[in-house]
């Protein structure tokens, strides 16, 4: 199972989970990106994309996953090889067009060498979730009016890629998520001073972008993300359907009823 797959790992559990799931696959890094594998993963250079591409070919991998959280190293380009200088001006093009964009540049990069890019939640489908309370006591109605609040939030915003995340509370928006990412977003919003929260908790919102190609980045939450919810005071999270990963599943759920909060699913 899996001997045509290749993981791409970063850093998280995610990786991890997929090579378990799929012990046949190869398990490729990328230097200067750490990951949770043990040394598991065959390192390769940004800057040397064509060994990376060689490797591929000589395992004969046609599907490739791109698993975990990657923080993009820094490149030298005195250590370009022959096909990595080549694709740098449509890679850096794509760049100042914003992350959608980037993304589906290194999709067709690498798909251009017949490896098919697949999503994590293509190969493990209990990643996402359905419609439904996942987890604590059902919203009220303020917290269903904020979620649908945020939730227009960000739809609104999605054409111009900014970011999956957004903080309601009584009506008003509290937080986006920008390139900081989700704990500098919620850290923001718990410094919030009771004055502005005028005793509302509020809601936060997880949603991919439209248009966004979820092969590559669809957004997650996990533990980690309950906990930094319930510092920021809120009374739980609304997650779009089918298009959010929850990650360590149990250990989120069961951290969502320890921490007093909701956890919901919605098509959005």
């Amino acid at each position: 199972m899996g001997g045509d797959l290749a993981i791409l790992a970063c850093g998280g559990r995610l990786p991890v989970r997929l090579a378990e799931a799929y012990p046949d696959a190869l398990i490729v890094g990328l230097a200067g990106v750490p990951n949770d594998l043990g040394g598991r993963a065959e390192e390769h250079g940004l800057e040397e994309l064509g060994s990376l591409f060689a490797r591929l070919a000589q395992a004969k991998v046609s599907r490739l996953v791109f698993a975990g959280h990657l923080t993009r190293p820094p490149l030298d380009p005195g250590r370009f090889d022959a096909t990595m200088t080549a694709l740098a001006p449509r890679l850096m093009a794509a760049m100042g067009q914003g992350d959608d964009a980037l993304l589906s540049e290194v999709i067709a990069v690498f798909e251009e060498q017949g490896v098919a890019v697949v999503g994590a939640h293509e190969l493990l489908p209990d990643l996402t979730a359905a419609p439904g309370l996942l987890a604590g006591s059902a919203p009220g109605k303020a917290e269903t009016r904020d979620a649908a609040r945020a939730a227009d939030i960000l739809m609104a915003l999605s054409p111009l890629d900014i970011g999956q995340g957004a903080v309601v509370a009584g009506g008003q928006c509290f937080g986006i998520e920008t390139i900081q990412g989700t704990d500098a977003l919620l850290d923001f919003v718990a410094r919030t001073p009771d004055t502005l929260r005028r005793g509302y908790e509020g809601v936060y919102v997880k949603a991919a972008k439209r248009g966004q190609d979820l092969r590559i980045d669809m957004p997650a939450i996990g533990p980690r993300t309950v906990a930094a919810v319930a510092d920021a005071g809120l009374a739980g999270m609304v997650i779009e359907a089918h298009r959010v990963m929850i990650l360590d599943r149990a250990e989120t759920l069961q951290a969502v009823c320890d921490r007093g909060l909701f956890l919901a699913a919605q098509e959005l």
